[in-house]
């Protein structure tokens, strides 16, 4: 095996700095490493905007504590695939480097700085800022050392009756080593002095949480003084240890919390039954390798370097945290809607006119393509579209693509009504969307057992595109409905997340998701579209022929822009062609959400790339790539971000936008992503984020607040 460190392979280009004097101007090496951002590190940075928002007074508490608990779920996948992998590529001698040059193992100790930083940050955030707050708003978490007599008397019931029969505590000696513990289970390690009934006084034992109990219990209002009041699952462990282990003294009791790798890892050439396969990963997915310790920060420093040898971690891998282990556990908290002031006041996505009082929804796609930007426009009329297609006989065919959906949807019912009637329903399901591979394969069964056919997309390429195709017998012709979207066939997120869907009836279009379909379905060559974008094909080579015909117009003296609205850019040959744009004199502007590599306005690269992320109470998730064309416009909608894996190994697509009226929609929503000054922070060449802020004498622009104004009437916060 190589021991030395792989690069991926750049292609190095050395462009003039300017366009137009190519004799004059010095080169500029595109392949120089300090032009690009570390993937990782780019993805540790949103993190941390993310995190910011808790401390925005301007957000209402409880959604200023739903962004600290955000982040801690965003940290917990981050540690179980991000650095899940830098970590195997050392163990595997199989170092990829990328084009910032930078080797995994000195990635791993930035980010380890990084992350014990902020995970500090938010503990103190919690401790010192919203706790506190919420106590005042009559929300408590109330400790050990605050229990009332009243309180501890419940409290030990409630330990004696409902967790104590539940757990099972593991004492370590020769005959019971080191338990193997589950992916981010509550933990304890406790330390005893005695000698038990079989003589034995190893000193040490293990308490498994039983992941069954709820983590935050509330307290009888009898008990209380007004308010709604908790108690930790942890802090009742704590109180009651001795309980545990009778007879025995208990010296310390301290939580801590093992976050696994937990990526699946399947051969395509090894897999005959991949839903079989998948279904053994996600077990396997529980027990993965240690990436993560996280212990209460009065934990004795012995025992946790016991516990780092256990798990084969050092001890830069240790995190102490003073709270909690298990922070995500408090959303029931967040999530309490009895407190509205506390929250985001409620809003009623609208149905557009052409929409209300309709009865035939055919009948309205077929004379005009409907576009619709969730959440402030419904999901409902996609869903309903579903529904309606699924009891009219005059429907033969449903065709749907699902990558996380949920197997009790109304989407599945849908789907599930229509094969139980009869029709021809095919579900292309992404088994692997991360996290929801077991939704996906309930769902799945489900429709398999309705008379669906369920095909599990191409090995080895995800199927992240966003379809639905309808065949429809109209006057003795076969008629064809399509919807496309940015976002998932999830109503839940469509409530969450920002998105647009395409709802349309143009034979080019709807010929070219049939065309799609055929290729994920059957087998045989590819099939040359003629409006539809997709991925692994042509998406990527026709944005970059985009970007290159952008940069040919500037070059020839011409307007040039670009707009991009994604939620990551990493793809090193994109970020190549928008530097050769920008110097050439194109103005770009990029709303990335997530992580960025590019690195604007380095002075004689990118100093006509401004790039910026907005967080909001919406999840920014459309993909939206408009081109200036020499005056003539041209946009695309997208499933894809431009990163490698979703430009080269999924199924993905870019529909066009066409009409000015349509086109003109979604370029006035870019705007104001362009002109936000209150929720934007600004990328800086040196890979850090500044918020923006009104100027003197200039409004403050919040794009959120003002699409909830214009499509529902209320604003964002109260």
């Amino acid at each position: 095996m190589n021991s030395h460190p792989k690069r991926e392979t750049p292609v190095v280009d050395t462009v003039p700095t300017a366009a137009n004097d190519k004799l004059a101007a010095p080169l500029v090496d595109l392949g120089d490493s300090g032009l690009y951002i570390h993937r990782e590190l780019s993805q540790l940075q949103f993190n941390i905007r993310v995190l910011d928002q808790a401390l925005d007074e301007r957000t209402p508490l409880l959604e200023r504590l739903k962004f600290l608990l955000i982040f801690s779920r965003n940290m917990d996948e981050f540690f179980e695939i991000r650095v899940a992998g830098l970590k195997g590529q050392i163990a595997l001698d199989h170092e990829l480097i990328g084009p910032d040059a930078i080797p995994p193992r000195r990635a791993l100790a930035e980010i380890s700085e990084i992350a014990h930083r902020q995970i500090e940050r938010q503990y103190a955030i919690l401790n010192e800022r919203i706790l506190p707050e919420l106590a005042e708003k009559g929300i408590r978490i109330v400790r050990r050392t605050q229990w009332t007599h009243k309180q501890k008397l419940w409290v030990r019931r409630y330990f004696r009756e409902e967790v104590a029969p539940l757990v099972t505590p593991i004492g370590l000696d020769p005959t019971h080593p080191f338990p193997l513990l589950v992916n981010k289970s509550l933990n304890f390690i406790v330390q005893l002095d005695g000698i038990d009934a079989f003589g034995r006084d190893s000193g040490l034992a293990i308490v498994p949480a039983p992941r069954i109990l709820p983590r935050l219990i509330r307290m009888p209002q009898e008990i209380c003084e007004g308010g709604d009041n908790y108690v930790l699952l942890s802090s009742m462990i704590h109180a009651h240890a001795e309980e545990l282990f009778p007879g025995m003294q208990v010296l310390g009791c301290y939580q801590f919390r093992l976050t696994r790798n937990a990526d699946l890892t399947l051969d395509p050439e090894d897999v005959e039954d991949l839903a079989l396969a998948l279904r053994g990963e996600l077990y396997s997915r529980r027990f993965g390798d240690a990436v993560r310790l996280e212990v209460a920060d009065n934990c004795p420093k012995d025992l946790a370097l016991y516990l780092l040898k256990q798990f084969g971690l050092n001890e830069s891998e240790l995190y102490e945290v003073n709270g909690p282990v298990n922070l995500a556990r408090l959303f029931s908290i967040a999530n309490n809607v009895s407190y509205p002031g506390l929250q985001y006041p409620p809003f009623t996505p609208v149905l557009p006119k052409v929409l209300q009082h309709v009865e035939d929804m055919f009948q309205v796609i077929g004379k005009q393509d409907l576009l619709l930007l969730h959440p402030y426009e419904s999901f409902s009329p996609v869903v309903d579209f579903l529904r309606h297609a699924a009891k009219d006989p005059q429907v033969l065919t449903i065709k749907q693509t699902l990558y996380r959906t949920g197997a009790n949807s109304e989407i599945v019912d849908a789907l599930v009504e229509a094969a139980r009637s009869g029709k021809e329903v095919t579900a292309v399901v992404e088994l692997r969307a991360r996290f929801d591979e077991e939704s996906n394969l309930s769902l799945a069964s489900r429709l398999q057992q309705a008379g669906a056919m369920v095909i599990y997309g191409v090995v080895g390429i995800k199927t992240h595109a966003k379809l639905m195709l309808i065949q429809r017998r109209e006057g003795g012709e076969l008629v064809r409905y399509a919807h496309m979207g940015t976002g998932n066939y999830h109503s839940g997120n469509a409530r969450l997340y920002t998105d647009y869907s395409l709802l349309t009836s143009d034979e080019v279009l709807c010929e070219d998701v049939h065309k799609l379909f055929s290729q994920l379905t059957g087998m045989g060559k590819l099939l040359q579209m003629k409006k539809l974008l997709h991925a692994p094909f042509t998406l990527k080579k026709s944005l970059l022929a985009m970007i290159a015909r952008e940069t040919a117009h500037a070059a020839a003296g011409k307007p040039a822009r670009i707009i991009f609205k994604i939620n990551a850019l990493t793809e090193a040959k994109v970020i190549r062609a928008l530097y050769k744009a920008s110097m050439a004199g194109v103005s770009i502007d990029l709303v990335v959400r997530g992580v960025c590599c590019l690195r604007p306005g380095v002075e004689g690269v990118s100093e006509n790339i401004r790039v910026r992320s907005v967080i909001g109470r919406f999840l920014e998730h459309s993909r939206i790539y408009w081109f200036a064309n020499d005056g003539e416009p041209q946009m695309y909608l997208s499933s894809a971000d431009l990163m490698e894996r979703n430009l080269d190994r999924r199924v993905e697509t870019a529909f066009p936008i066409e009409g000015k009226k349509l086109q003109q929609r979604v370029r006035n929503a870019l705007e104001l992503y362009l002109t936000d000054n209150t929720s934007a922070l600004m990328l800086q060449p040196d890979g850090q984020y500044v918020a923006l802020s009104p100027a003197a004498g200039q409004p403050a622009r919040n794009v959120q607040n003002e699409l909830l104004e214009k499509f529902c009437g209320v604003g964002s916060s109260g």
